[in-house]
């Protein structure tokens, strides 16, 4: 067993939100718990009392109490939480009232907002008003075209105060990729953008908007919100009007909270839609603030000091879980613009500028900055900051030793996964527990995780697929528009009955942690060994000429043989020399398997919108299959480059 990179000193163990619940049980329950461990075995074991504990350790708002808080135990999908309960997930974000800072908005040009607590009720008041007078209802579908601002946040506020179901997507998806979302789910109202900043450049919206608008006959009001300083002719947006023409400013009523059932549908999110038309995942606001709260008070140990930041957009789901933020009484910090721009210390500063105590981004970037050989702990004052979270991928061993290295010495390094399918973790970081390199800390409580092996047996130690073994309150409530759940069932209970199947490929380790090695459907399999992507990832990040990776398997000769595409350095190339050393670093790191056949340079990579790579649809262009939602990429672009290579070809 290694050595840990960073033991949690006693007083933060102490005064954390894991020790304080753990506390909380001990009193209330007269439990006592060895290790997390123990814990995490009764939370999954006795869901009942775990989850009733949850809701009043964090404090719950509710009107009407719960009959029941698990209902149908035993089915999976099908349980119930909470039956009886009414509740409003605006309202437990809006608890506090008073002039502390609720948001600090950041754009890459340099604008800086800031809204107090107070203020940021009255605004959600304001526009809750508007929204009602234009009928919009519980169960009426709201959708965003916007940034990551904080009149995003207000809509979403104002629309759950309501009852009425929150989707977004960010202003760099394009029209098919919105029409592909918001056309599935018939809004009634659209908060869209003027434009927005990124990379230096200052993009206008309003083509687009007015495009949409053209084109979803469920829209009777475009709001259009200024965000980039766009003279905006709203006479060309059908139903069209500007945000301020549209709030309710004078007499504002008073904000009402619909008091609603727990599993009242809150969000509708969208699957990264790269196989096909993207699913409309729905989430309940039950499942959605109880398993944020978890996650947050215990898991991270948000509280009301904190500074809080995750570098996302509107179209990813770490937005939806960065937000929740405010049910805890912290700070949230909303940035939108590039990471790198103008330069590669950009999230530094902002961190350092803001005493951000709790800072999120990918393991892309924290990739991103090693290779820029920064060096943060010199550069940067990072004092206030006590926990980094990483997801997106899976973090490289290296990352982890860079982190502790270059970045800060003491913070709590926590590789969170879990997506868009549970708007939530399965396995996550705790601040009471070590950190191992490599390694997430930890299952997250009231999660049943297994992997299993090819034999469906659980397994400890061995690679195998993710599942979850026992229903937990923020599965999502169905898919939009699926009769019969058929979809639904199919994407995540084909493989074993009641027993949810995420798509993820790892194992649990002996320190009590978990390693992802990707996902599922990307794993290579030469020879008849399965081999996770991140295996190889990993490997290559050392080297100094790669800037980036993707890993895929080619049919070959009756087998599989393994294809590494490289992005390289400018002034590098994949001559023999940097050849040997990448199979070198890798058969040492890992196994002779997972040496690459092929090594070929390319430009770029396709990634999602969100920043993932897509293994399979790289696979299927070196296939010569079509890729069926080409609108779901970043830049659609960069398959080209993978096509007809002569590197590759047969025979």
């Amino acid at each position: 067993m290694n050595d840990p990179l960073w033991q949690p000193p006693v007083e933060r163990i102490n005064e954390s939100g894991m020790q304080s619940f753990t506390s909380h049980l001990e009193d209330r329950l007269g439990l006592r718990f060895q290790d997390y461990g123990e814990l995490h075995r009764w939370s999954v074991d006795s869901p009942e009392a775990f989850w009733e504990q949850v809701w009043q350790f964090t404090g719950i708002v509710s009107s009407t109490p719960w009959d029941r808080v698990l209902t149908d135990g035993d089915k999976f999908p099908g349980a119930k939480w909470f039956s009886g309960a009414g509740l409003n997930f605006a309202e437990n974000l809006l608890r506090r009232r008073d002039d502390g800072i609720a948001v600090i908005a950041r754009l890459e040009n340099g604008l800086r907002r800031s809204l107090s607590f107070a203020e940021l009720h009255k605004q959600v008041a304001q526009l809750a008003a508007a929204l009602k007078a234009s009928g919009v209802a519980p169960g009426d579908r709201v959708a965003a075209f916007m940034p990551n601002v904080p009149e995003t946040l207000i809509g979403m506020l104002a629309c759950s105060s309501i009852g009425a179901v929150w989707s977004s997507c960010s202003p760099d998806f394009g029209f098919a990729g919105v029409m592909d979302r918001f056309g599935q789910i018939a809004p009634k109202i659209l908060l869209a953008c003027d434009g927005y900043f990124y990379n230096g450049k200052r993009i206008d919206c309003m083509p687009r908007v007015a495009e949409i608008a053209g084109n979803i006959g469920s829209l009777e009001r475009i709001v259009v919100v200024p965000v980039a300083g766009i003279a905006a002719d709203i006479r060309q947006i059908h139903r069209g009007v500007l945000l301020d023409d549209y709030l309710i400013s004078e007499n504002t009523p008073a904000l009402e909270f619909e008091q609603l059932p727990f599993d009242h549908p809150l969000y509708i999110m969208y699957s990264s839609g790269t196989t096909g038309v993207p699913k409309c995942i729905v989430h309940g606001a039950g499942g959605t603030l109880i398993q944020h709260l978890k996650e947050h008070r215990l898991h991270v140990g948000l509280g009301s000091g904190d500074v809080f930041f995750y570098f996302t957009t509107c179209g990813w789901m770490m937005w939806n879980w960065l937000v929740s933020g405010l049910a805890s009484g912290a700070t949230l910090v909303l940035y939108d613009g590039s990471p790198f721009h103008p330069g590669p210390a950009a999230l530094l500063d902002l961190a350092q500028e803001e005493s951000i105590s709790i800072f999120g981004t990918s393991a892309k970037y924290i990739a991103a900055i090693e290779k820029e050989h920064l060096v943060p702990r010199k550069s940067h004052n990072l004092s206030a900051l006590k926990t980094i979270l990483s997801t997106g991928s899976p973090l490289s061993h290296e990352s982890f030793r860079y982190v502790y290295r270059d970045v800060k010495r003491d913070v709590c390094l926590s590789s969170i996964s879990g997506g868009t399918d549970i708007v939530s973790c399965f396995v996550l970081g705790n601040e009471c527990m070590p950190v191992y390199e490599g390694e997430i800390q930890c299952p997250g409580l009231g999660m049943a995780i297994e992997f299993r092996n090819e034999s469906g047996e659980p397994t400890i130690g061995e690679k195998g697929e993710m599942v979850c073994a026992r229903p937990f309150p923020s599965a999502p409530i169905g898919f939009w528009n699926d009769p019969g759940d058929r979809k639904y069932l199919g994407a995540y209970f084909d493989a074993y009955p009641s027993v949810w199947t995420h798509g993820d490929y790892g194992e649990l380790t002996a320190n009590g942690g978990v390693i992802i090695h990707g996902r599922s459907d990307a794993v290579l399999n030469p020879g008849g060994v399965r081999i996770g992507t991140a295996e190889i990832y990993r490997q290559v990040e050392k080297l100094d000429e790669v800037t980036e990776s993707i890993c895929i398997g080619q049919e070959w000769e009756g087998d599989v043989r393994v294809v590494l595409f490289v992005v390289l350095r400018e002034g590098a190339a994949v001559d023999e020399d940097l050849q040997q050393r990448i199979r070198r670093t890798i058969r040492s790191g890992a196994t002779p398997r997972h040496v690459p056949a092929v090594i070929v340079p390319v430009a770029d990579i396709p990634r999602t919108l969100s920043g993932k790579i897509v293994e399979l649809a790289v696979r299927n262009v070196v296939h010569g299959r079509p890729v069926k939602n080409t609108d779901a990429l970043a830049n659609p672009e960069a398959l080209e480059l993978f096509r007809d290579l002569p590197e590759l070809r047969q025979g």
